[in-house]
């Protein structure tokens, strides 16, 4: 059995593909859309799940794995409950990073940006779409605050659903969507040697500028 004493042995070999200039092209919301799907096509678990680090009032970071849900208007979409711990950190402060990682492929991808609530509609929208106990997990949860039990949410979600059933649920007014609007988003390539590719795309003046950066 293995212990926290072999964690320094732990290593993977990232000899699967290579990232170049070439093929990383001039537009890096096209070079995500191809890596995405290359990720669901590899059966990646989850290939939508990502990282998203917010910090609050204080200056803490926090991190957590959200789920991609839209990539509209060239930003990346998520959805949450709004008095949440997370949504409370984007309203102190809108700056946020997003980290999709792929095992299977041996890629990740960072993005830095700004979230910012969706419409209203929007939100409507996709809640509209949603399994109808997610949709009734969303009423149940009071996202992040104290519950004196296990017990306490699961009689709460049977009292709802009894509540609605035969019924259309509406979204709650609590929860909804944001928005992240990427500046800088990195493109990873595990190598041999830890000799990376990394290929950043960076936002300036409305124009995306590419480099290499050193692993």
């Amino acid at each position: 059995m293995e212990t926290t004493n072999d964690l320094a042995h732990m290593r993977q070999t990232y000899k699967r593909s290579v990232l170049s200039e070439s093929t990383a092209g001039t537009d890096p919301l096209a070079l995500f859309s191809l890596w995405f799907s290359e990720a669901k096509e590899e059966g990646e678990l989850e290939p939508n799940a990502m990282s998203l680090a917010t910090v609050d009032k204080n200056g803490q970071p926090s991190v957590r794995i959200v789920l991609l849900k839209g990539l509209i208007r060239n930003e990346f979409q998520f959805f949450t409950n709004y008095l949440s711990d997370k949504a409370k950190d984007i309203t102190e402060n809108k700056n946020v990073a997003l980290n999709f990682f792929w095992p299977k492929l041996e890629r990740q991808i960072r993005i830095e940006g700004s979230a910012n609530q969706i419409t209203k509609e929007e939100s409507e929208k996709y809640f509209a779409i949603r399994p109808r106990e997610s949709q009734i997990g969303a009423h149940t949860s009071n996202q992040s605050s104290v519950v004196p039990s296990r017990e306490y949410l699961e009689e709460k979600f049977t009292t709802l659903t009894k509540e609605w059933e035969g019924k259309e649920i509406p979204m709650p007014e609590f929860w909804g969507g944001y928005s992240v609007s990427p500046t800088k988003i990195e493109f990873w390539q595990g190598r041999v040697g830890r000799l990376h590719d990394r290929i950043l795309f960076e936002k300036q003046n409305s124009e995306w500028v590419r480099s290499r950066l050193s692993p």
